[in-house]
């Protein structure tokens, strides 16, 4: 059996203002049948699609799991990411490798670091 990642998943508390962010985080737009309670950015290219769903409870605690962004210029995307409404919450330089952590519009953790080897 093979499985393949199909879908980013987020429960959020408005699905738009969420995935509005994401979209243009990434340069893509929303799928033209958004609505209050769910939203999607469909992959393209064999890349996942991003879905954004309505959950009436809101986050509560550190993400146990994170989305980790690669930039040809970390800081320029940082100081992007911000401008569309994210949050900086710390740097950190471990393993050969500096990134920072940020929060989008939810408080939902990501890292942006340089590119890297694998």
């Amino acid at each position: 059996m093979t499985l393949a990642l199909g879908n980013i998943t987020f429960d959020c508390s408005d699905p738009v203002r969420v995935g509005s962010f994401w979209a243009a985080a990434l340069g893509c737009s929303l799928a033209d049948d958004a609505n209050e309670w769910f939203c999607k950015i469909v992959g393209t290219d064999g890349k996942p699609s991003w879905f954004f769903s309505q959950v009436p409870e809101p986050k509560s605690a550190k993400n146990r799991m994170h989305i980790d962004l690669h930039a040809d210029d970390r800081e320029v995307e940082v100081a992007r990411l911000e401008s569309l409404g994210a949050s900086r919450v710390g740097e950190k330089d471990e393993w050969g490798v500096r990134w920072t952590v940020l929060q989008d519009p939810e408080g939902n953790e990501f890292c942006v670091s340089a590119r890297h080897p694998d």
